[in-house]
């Protein structure tokens, strides 16, 4: 029972991440063009948060949205977010190109992060 929970919350969890990664990406690579790379990141990856707090309280975990669960989500995606700036950041320096450098980002974030949000909205 609990392996089949976790399969169909990951799975879930995929799609919500796919329209928030896809969020994220694409304002990325337009602001990428006129600002510098980190800021770029950091406001795709700010923008993506909003829609993807809301989506994965309603569609991933099937609960309600609350201050405390606000407040773990924030603070998992902060960890989440220092991941993807310091692994962005060594692939940019081992030189891999700006445009690419996300996506090797999101493959090892990615389930890191699906383990944070997860307990924040099992345990609150």
């Amino acid at each position: 029972m609990l392996k089949r929970l976790l399969k169909s919350e990951f799975i879930r969890f995929a799609v919500v991440g796919a329209i928030a990664t896809g969020i994220h990406y694409g304002l990325y690579l337009l602001l990428k063009l006129v600002i510098n790379v980190n800021l770029a990141y950091t406001l795709g990856y700010l923008t993506s948060l909003a829609c993807n707090f809301w989506l994965t309280a309603r569609f991933t975990f099937k609960s309600g949205v609350s201050a405390l669960k606000g407040v773990g989500f924030v603070l998992s995606h902060a960890v989440n977010y220092l991941l993807h700036i310091g692994l962005l950041n060594l692939f940019l320096k081992m030189g891999i190109p700006s445009s690419l450098a996300p996506i090797p980002v999101y493959c090892i974030a990615i389930p890191v992060n699906f383990l944070l949000v997860r307990t924040v909205f099992r345990k609150f």
